[in-house]
């Protein structure tokens, strides 16, 4: 594990390739930085498996662990904070974030979405059924959008896009394929400009600096 002093926690539901994608750019030394805990809503979520088997802390956290919603998103903020975080990455987390998380993380917080926001996002639009929509509107791109996180599902400034073709006879499957790959390759990117310092945010607008 790198002894980077650029500092993530990662919030992930899922199977957490886009967190194994940052990890593998830190432990081949591309990324300055290191992944300091992992939390997930679910349990037995590949995530927590893969961070347990990095010697990262991993915490679930969840309705399950704290039923009320102001004391998980205490808990979360909490985990985060005593870990001294710098940057939170979103890493296929399918709840929202609390108020409380959302303000000591203003700016510090990014998401990555499977589709060129602000088409197929929102509530309710994840995983497949963000390329099902893509499919079905006849739309000949689709890609990956890496932004801020605010208060709402899918709405803080984009930070970065890539597009991929959307090709004659492509599934929800082969399309999501194609756009996962690109994940993996776009989100550790982005984390690596905040990581150099080299993203300036003013009046919700993000600018990348040399």
């Amino acid at each position: 594990m790198s002894s980077g002093s650029y500092r993530l926690g990662v919030l992930a539901s899922g199977g957490g390739t886009n967190f194994q994608a940052v990890l593998a750019r830190i432990q081949s030394g591309e990324l300055p930085a290191e992944v300091v805990v992992v939390i997930s809503n679910n349990s037995g979520s590949g995530a927590l498996r893969r961070a347990r088997g990095n010697q990262i802390d991993a915490i679930h956290l969840s309705g399950l662990t704290h039923p009320d919603p102001v004391s998980l998103d205490r808990a979360i903020e909490g985990a985060l904070h005593e870990r001294r975080v710098d940057l939170v990455l979103l890493a296929g987390y399918m709840k929202k974030l609390g108020p409380r998380t959302l303000e000591r993380y203003r700016d510090r917080i990014l998401n990555i979405h499977p589709a060129l926001l602000p088409a197929f996002g929102g509530q309710g639009m994840y995983g497949r059924r963000v390329h099902e929509a893509v499919v079905a509107s006849g739309a000949t791109e689709s890609g990956v959008t890496v932004h801020l996180v605010d208060e709402h599902y899918d709405n803080g400034p984009i930070v970065a896009q890539e597009t991929v073709p959307v090709e004659d006879g492509d599934s929800p499957e082969t399309l999501g394929a194609r756009v996962l790959e690109l994940e993996h390759t776009l989100f550790p990117a982005v984390v690596g400009l905040f990581a150099t310092n080299r993203v300036r945010i003013h009046e919700n607008q993000v600018t990348i600096v040399d």
